[in-house]
This record gives structure tokens, C-alpha cells and sequence, in this order.
């Protein structure tokens, strides 16, 4: 039997957690393997890159949109589990499980939108059409898209950790993603004490001395709370407190618009970063993430050839 496409793998892949164990993404792999009955050779089939192999990565993607769909969830690193929006579904759809399926669920329909929203600002042919040869998309068109699908899923399961940590290991990600970006290169960046130091949770110190501080607050809510007014009011205050002028506050939620537009309005300059922002800046600069294949394009080189 050919190696299944990552759509078809959608369901079986449900279907095998359906006893509601917790499943390690290998076992899932290889138990995938068994059903479809793939032989030696189809099992040991590379991508392209050399670096996985073939079933390997399309059940890994099937996983990935069942996660992003809301249908499985990831109670611990490589493992897998079944929750009842996944038993519904499979209740629902005897038959098939795929994209068009999945967009009856808001949490797909968020991770899609998210997905052309990083995709290039030209049009990019939908995955469904993009995987069939008379859709006109170039292989750049194909990478693109495969870029942005990934990066959408990744940010989305970053987000997902961090609100899975502590307080103070929240704090502690905020402080490592800030010197990451370069803040504080001539100073220090640095976590307060974990009893708070009057609504400050960091201080960056841009110069050897600390003459030039900028301060921090990081909030980790659930990802539908909605950080409103009073908040930037509490911050700009214990800024005011510092005799500082200027505060971050990150949160794994989002902002009102009343939030944004105090925020503006005050005196001091306090930059707002809301979930899906810190999501995006944890991914661009490499925390709480590995890089895991980098893939070149060519091109003929006219030039060259031209010249000899």
C-alpha cells in the first residue's frame, strides 16, 4: 500500500487514540505504519531533506492539525491524547476526517487564518489545492506555504506552554526572550524577587550603571482573558513608583482596545504584547524552539552562463 497523504492519516490517527490513553507520538507512528501496512521500504522512505522519514512526517502533521483543531491535546512533550471535542468527531465522521472537516471547529479556523497571515502577501494556493499539480503553484508558492503553516502550529503550541507554566517560570521565559532580542546587552536583564517588587516582575538595564531601566510586567492568563484598562493603569502606576518612564507588559492573553489606547494616552511609554505577538517573538528568536530542517530552492544562474 502507497504511503497515505496526511489528510487520509487523520482519522485513523484519532481513531487510534480513541481509548483516551496517553500515546507517545512514536507509537502512534509506528502503530499508523501497521494499519496502513506499509512494507519495509515504505516505512524506511525519506523526505527529500534525508533528515525524516516520510510516514513519520505526515503523521506527524495529521497529529499537528488535530492539535491546532482542538480534537487532541498534548498533555506532556511527544505525547498525545484523545479529549471529547476528538470523540465527537469521530463520531460525527465515520468515514473521513480532513481540512474541510476541520473547519467547523474556531480553533482551526483561527490556526488557518494565522496561516495566511504569515504567508507571503501574494496569493498562495489553498494546501488542499496547492498539493494538486494543475493549481499553477510554483515550488517557491508550496514552500512559502509549508513555511507558514509550520510557523503557525509552532506558535501556537509555544503558547500553549507557556501558559502551562508557573508564574515564576513564565517570568523567567519573558527574561530569557528579552535578552534574546538584545535588550540589555550593555547591562543586565534580570527577574525580581518571586514575592514581586510593587507590580514589576523584570528590569532591563540598558547601561553598566542601570541609569536607563526599562521595566517589565508579565501576566500569564488564560488565552481568552482580556487585559483591560485598569490593568495599564496598575503598571503605569508602579512605574511611576520606580520614577521610571518606561514598562513592557507582556501577557499570554490579549489587550483591549481601551487597554491600547490608555496605554497610548499616558505619559509613560509602555509597550503592550499580547499572546500572539509573544508567540511570534518567541519563535523569530529561537526560545523554547529548535530549528529542524532548513530547506534550499535554486534557480539557474543566466548570468553565469552568459558570461563564458
Amino acid at each position: 500500500m502507497a504511503i497515505p497523504d496526511f489528510q487520509t492519516l487523520m482519522r485513523p490517527v484519532l481513531a487510534h487514540l480513541v481509548d483516551g490513553e496517553v500515546r507517545r507520538t512514536r507509537d502512534v507512528k509506528d502503530s499508523m505504519a501497521d494499519a496502513f501496512e506499509l512494507t519495509a521500504d515504505e516505512r524506511a522512505q525519506m523526505l527529500p531533506s534525508g533528515r525524516q522519514r516520510t510516514m513519520d512526517n505526515r503523521v506527524g502533521w495529521a497529529l499537528t492539525y488535530l492539535r491546532q483543531a482542538g480534537l487532541v491535546d498534548q498533555p506532556a512533550r511527544g505525547r498525545g491524547v484523545i479529549n471529547a471535542a476528538g470523540r465527537d468527531a469521530l463520531a460525527s465522521n465515520p468515514d473521513r476526517i480532513d481540512m474541510k472537516t476541520l473547519e467547523a471547529y474556531p480553533a482551526y479556523l483561527d490556526f488557518r487564518e494565522r496561516t495566511r497571515e504569515k504567508a507571503s502577501t501574494d496569493p498562495v494556493p489553498d494546501v488542499g489545492d496547492a498539493a494538486k499539480a494543475d493549481s499553477g503553484a510554483t515550488p517557491s508558492d508550496l514552500l512559502a506555504l509549508a513555511v507558514a503553516t509550520n510557523r503557525a502550529a509552532v506558535e501556537g503550541e509555544v503558547l500553549k506552554a507557556a501558559m502551562a507554566l508557573s508564574p515564576t517560570g513564565f517570568e523567567d521565559l519573558v527574561i530569557a526572550l528579552l535578552s534574546r532580542m538584545g535588550y540589555g546587552r550593555a547591562g543586565s536583564v534580570e527577574r525580581t524577587s518571586a514575592s514581586g517588587d510593587a507590580g514589576v516582575d523584570g528590569i532591563i538595564s540598558q547601561d553598566p550603571l542601570g541609569l536607563d531601566r526599562i521595566y517589565v510586567q508579565a501576566k500569564r492568563y488564560a488565552e481568552d482573558r482580556t487585559i483591560d484598562r485598569p490593568k495599564i493603569h496598575e503598571f503605569a502606576g508602579a512605574l511611576l513608583g520606580k520614577q521610571g518612564d518606561r514598562g513592557v507588559l507582556i501577557t499570554t492573553s490579549r489587550f483591549s482596545a481601551g487597554a491600547a489606547q490608555e496605554a497610548e494616552r499616558i505619559n509613560a511609554r509602555i509597550e503592550l504584547i499580547d499572546g500572539r505577538r509573544l508567540a511570534e517573538l518567541l519563535v523569530f528568536y529561537g526560545v523554547g524552539v529548535q530549528a529542524e530542517e532548513t530547506v534550499t530552492l535554486y534557480r539557474l544562474d543566466e548570468d553565469y552562463f552568459e558570461s563564458l
